[in-house]
């Protein structure tokens, strides 16, 4: 019987240490929320002050407080002050810390020192936010989130918010295109540039919104969405034409919101407001490229088209999501001053440094040192910044373009007719025919 109860005693914590080792190997969530995070609360609790005055965070006490400590609490060595905390919670996938910082600090200063931060307190990552003026949040995610993406059950909601991907703290990357209505995604091949794309189709498939395929190679992308597409441009002289209708359908509703006496499609009222169109670009260079001399006409009206819709689409509800694998202004005139107007940017692994700063180097250069880290073995991981010169590491799920058709499939019944798109859209494909059943002769019945 003591032998039994000596095998328990050992037996059951090699148990528990084995359970919690597949845990964070497996289920890392709850190896965080049962371990990681009572540990890192306690060390951050604990060395906060110090890493703050390693980390040069903190300032000089102001006149009134050092003469304070000095005389009420009658101490002569008057420390250094740092940020204050004034909130700490506890999350699944990290903590964060909201803080208020001292006279002399500002958030550009605790951001520098984030990677100081997150080897002190034996973090995955810290990022800073500067949620209001004096305030920032020290967002820490306790393990990889990138390494196995799972989109958090609640996000941001609206009528064009698309949750997309996963950021690197754990919150979820939303296309909001009222804020960011013309975005541009770049990538190499096999870098996850056309999953971020199913993704994103996906979630549009879902809201009362026109969408816009152009996929110069002859479709084999975008095809297969066809069922919730109100357009489909297969060819650069399709796209040309199909731009030049987008055009004319922007300068129609800027003649309804002049009718109405307002400057914006969310201004009109319900029953007269068009609907939203997004023009998804599957492969942009296609349209800037040109064989013969023949085809330069062609090219100028796909550029000029491009632009103009790009520099004024916004205001009614036209949005444009250009996709490739470069673009610079290599592709010739024009194309500067196109990418200038995308305001969203999505950069995917890369071949070059080059490729990278197309896409970043004008909005966040800092960001264009983390695209040329992206492993190659990480397909969907990829860096999104903005004109506001943050960015962050995403990751999309993990999409097939099965799961995407199925999807479009589906709410194939909220594509909007829009008369000027009718010759373009695409043709459905034919339902698989199915077997006639095969006849059985009824046996005789014997007696």
């Amino acid at each position: 019987m003591s032998d039994l109860t000596t095998l328990l005693e050992i037996a059951t914590p090699l148990a528990g240490a084995g359970g919690l080792g597949y845990a964070k190997v497996r289920a890392p969530r709850v190896y965080w929320s049962l371990v990681g995070l009572p540990v890192a609360r306690v060390r951050f609790a604990s060395s906060y002050r110090s890493t703050m005055d390693v980390c040069g965070l903190t300032v000089q006490p102001s006149r009134l407080r050092a003469f304070m400590v000095r005389t009420v609490a009658r101490r002569q060595d008057v420390q250094p002050v740092p940020p204050k905390v004034r909130r700490v919670r506890g999350s699944l996938t990290g903590m964060r810390v909201t803080l208020r910082l001292p006279a002399g600090l500002e958030p550009s200063d605790v951001a520098a020192a984030s990677e100081r931060l997150r080897h002190a307190w034996g973090v995955h990552s810290v990022t800073v936010v500067e949620t209001k003026p004096g305030f920032v949040e020290l967002r820490m995610t306790g393990y990889d989130v990138l390494g196995r993406v799972r989109m958090p059950r609640r996000g941001p909601s609206g009528p064009m918010v698309v949750p997309v991907a996963v950021r690197e703290d754990g919150g979820a990357f939303v296309r909001d295109y009222k804020k960011v209505p013309h975005a541009l995604t770049l990538g190499a091949n096999q870098s996850g540039k056309s999953m971020y794309q199913r993704n994103l189709i996906k979630g549009l498939a879902r809201h009362r919104v026109a969408l816009v395929g152009i996929d110069c190679k002859r479709g084999v992308e975008q095809s297969g969405y066809a069922p919730r597409l109100s357009a489909l441009a297969t060819t650069p002289d399709d796209a040309a034409t199909l731009i030049d209708v987008l055009v004319t359908e922007m300068e129609s509703r800027f003649d309804l919101l002049s009718e109405h006496g307002v400057s914006d499609l969310w201004g009109l009222p319900q029953e007269v407001r068009p609907v939203p169109l997004v023009v998804l670009v599957d492969e942009v260079s296609e349209l800037f490229l040109i064989a013969s001399r023949k085809d330069e006409e062609r090219r100028e009206r796909l550029v000029t088209g491009l632009i103009r819709l790009a520099q004024m689409s916004r205001a009614v509800g036209i949005y444009l999501e250009i996709c490739g694998q470069r673009f610079g202004s290599e592709l010739g005139k024009g194309a500067t001053m196109l990418r200038a107007q995308l305001t969203g940017r999505v950069v995917h692994r890369v071949n070059d440094k080059q490729t990278a700063e197309m896409g970043l180097g004008d909005i966040a250069p800092d960001a264009v040192a983390a695209v040329t880290l992206i492993a190659p073995d990480r397909p969907g991981v990829a860096v999104a910044g903005d004109s506001s010169g943050g960015w962050s590491r995403i990751r999309t799920p993990e999409t097939t373009p099965e799961d995407a058709a199925a999807v479009c499939r589906q709410y194939a019944h909220l594509t909007p007719h829009i008369p000027a798109l009718a010759p373009f859209r695409p043709a459905l494909p034919a339902p698989a025919p199915v077997d006639a059943p095969t006849l059985v002769k009824p046996r005789p019945v014997t007696e």
